[in-house]
């Protein structure tokens, strides 16, 4: 009798915990901003790719980091130069393989597809039945799933039933039959974005919905929206989600808070390519591709960065490393570096003046204080070659 009246104050307190948490938590909330069209023509645009490619940058360090996965173990191998070389390369290539970027689509609404109405049928069974093409090979996209209906009607099947069929058969891996939790109720969601997990939250919404899912949409909004308030961009760089929430910002007329963080940080060619991409989306006839080919002259793109960073390695070992050299690593940037500052710092302050920038005083004072610090560094760059008889480039 104890036992049992145990067991009912545990099953009182489970019900009442449940009821709590479903008074107290309920679905994500909707996003503010959505796509009012189809964005993928201008997103899968050759020349949008490149400039979000760009905008992510290639940081090694932060695209092989560890993980919290089951194997992390170190491999060790002796190479000769051309080997490690050759390496480097593939480390580039497999770099750049994971940045790519989630398509970003409309999304995707069912549609009634009827292929044959049979009335002989009618109370045949009293379930419907669900006939799914497992042939080895096809895309998940390229198989048919149609259902017979209890009334006779053969039809396709909806987005849902698909989707479940597909997972039933050929299951992707993370992938689970229900939402999970974290997308369900709106306080675990809110933690997530409140302890700056964004990119866990854009990973795993990425393994649980397609893009063309509202799910999907709605979530990497409020993921987006929460970010443009925190300030927290960084997070992102280098990630596979960065250029999706820049295309974002630029949709929606928002790029000031990402231009500033960028202009902070001295990232003035990705701040030029974040306006060109506003400008490219909605049309506004401002010239910037003299620009982006000013810039492509005297920069080199992030995978070559990233390579020749690797291939400093075999520069270090060098007993004399020449001394023109040194000081490009001692500032920080070369000749090039400094010219292409000019030439975006002119574009930036286009935009700062034009109507098209909402955040005005704060985007000046960050071009000023740039300014200041890039004149000390040209300053000391000039003071030094001089110094040390190293004739300009």
């Amino acid at each position: 009798m104890h036992l049992l009246r145990q067991l009912r104050q545990v099953n009182g307190l489970r019900s009442l915990r449940q009821a709590t948490r479903q008074v107290a938590t309920g679905p994500t909330k909707p996003a503010t901003l959505q796509y009012e069209r189809d964005p993928q023509p201008l997103f899968t645009d050759a020349e949008t790719q490149r400039l979000l490619q760009s905008m992510t940058q290639l940081n090694l360090d932060r695209v092989f980091r560890k993980r919290t996965v089951p194997d992390n173990s170190v491999e060790t191998k002796f190479m000769t130069d051309e080997q490690l070389d050759s390496e480097f390369q593939q480390m580039v290539e497999r770099a750049k393989q994971r940045l790519q970027m989630p398509p970003i689509v409309t999304i995707k609404k069912d549609e009634e597809r009827i292929i044959a109405k049979d009335p002989a049928l009618k109370d045949f069974a009293s379930t419907k039945y669900v006939f799914t093409d497992i042939t080895f090979g096809l895309r998940q996209s390229e198989r048919k799933v149609v259902v017979r209906e209890t009334d006779g009607t053969l039809a396709y099947a909806t987005l849902e039933t698909t989707k479940r069929m597909n997972q039933l058969y050929f299951p992707l891996e993370g992938r689970q039959s229900y939402n999970p939790r974290m997308f369900l109720l709106e306080e675990l969601f809110a933690k997530c974005l409140a302890e700056h997990k964004y990119e866990f939250v854009l990973d795993r919404l990425l393994v649980q919905y397609e893009p063309h899912e509202p799910e999907f949409h709605n979530i990497s909004a409020r993921v987006f929206e929460h970010l443009n308030e925190s300030k927290q961009f960084d997070l992102l760089r280098s990630t596979r989600h960065f250029g999706p929430m820049a295309f974002f910002y630029a949709w929606h007329r928002c790029i000031d808070d990402l231009l500033y963080d960028m202009i902070r940080r001295d990232y003035l060619s990705n701040a030029v390519e974040l306006i060109a991409l506003s400008y490219k989306i909605h049309k506004v006839p401002v010239e910037y591709l003299p620009t982006l080919a000013q810039l492509d002259a005297l920069q080199i793109t992030p995978a070559q960065r990233a390579l020749a960073e690797l291939r400093s390695v075999f520069r270090n070992r060098e007993e004399n490393q020449g001394i023109e050299q040194e000081i490009h690593t001692a500032i920080g940037k070369t000749e090039q570096d400094f010219a292409a500052d000019e030439v975006s710092l002119k574009f930036i302050e286009q935009y700062i003046a034009s109507e098209h920038a909402l955040k005005k005083v704060q985007l000046e004072l960050a071009v000023q204080t740039l300014k200041e610090v890039n004149r000390e560094k040209l300053l000391l760059f000039q003071g030094l070659k001089k110094a040390h008889g190293v004739q300009a480039s």
